[in-house]
């Protein structure tokens, strides 16, 4: 039997301001993934882990994440987004609506600020997470 790694949505990007993660790392990977930027993982390991399970994903734990914790204030403070994508109804020529998948940028707040069935209701799949590199090296 031959076992698959799901491997899309796992990757580390930066540019001169931002670096982003994708959103299938779980914690452990994150840890030991060496393109990931060290002080990235230094915050992974001393805030977000106590709060996480090494098995989560970056996925999971944000789409779970509450609005009262701590850790939106972490990401706030990194000035996080995260892109995601929702089904939106789109008017066709004909008037007829056409459900297809956009993608959006939004803040954590925002999408800490839905509940679980707007998020169910829009389909929201969360693709990556992106944190100010300036921010990141303030902590």
């Amino acid at each position: 039997m031959n076992q698959t790694v799901y491997e899309d949505y796992k990757y580390s990007m930066q540019d001169t301001g931002r670096l982003y993660v994708g959103s299938r790392y779980t914690f452990a990977e994150l840890l030991e993934a060496e393109e990931v930027l060290f002080k990235f993982r230094l915050l992974v390991q001393k805030y977000i882990l106590p709060e996480a399970d090494g098995e989560d994903t970056l996925e999971t734990h944000l789409y779970y994440l509450d609005s009262g914790s701590f850790l939106v204030k972490l990401y706030r403070q990194l000035k996080a987004r995260v892109k995601v994508n929702v089904i939106e109804e789109r008017k066709g020529p004909f008037g007829r609506g056409k459900r297809e998948y956009v993608t959006k940028q939004l803040s954590v707040e925002q999408l800490t600020g839905m509940t679980k069935e707007e998020k169910e209701a829009c389909g929201l799949v969360i693709q990556e997470l992106s944190v100010s590199k300036l921010a990141l090296m303030g902590l």
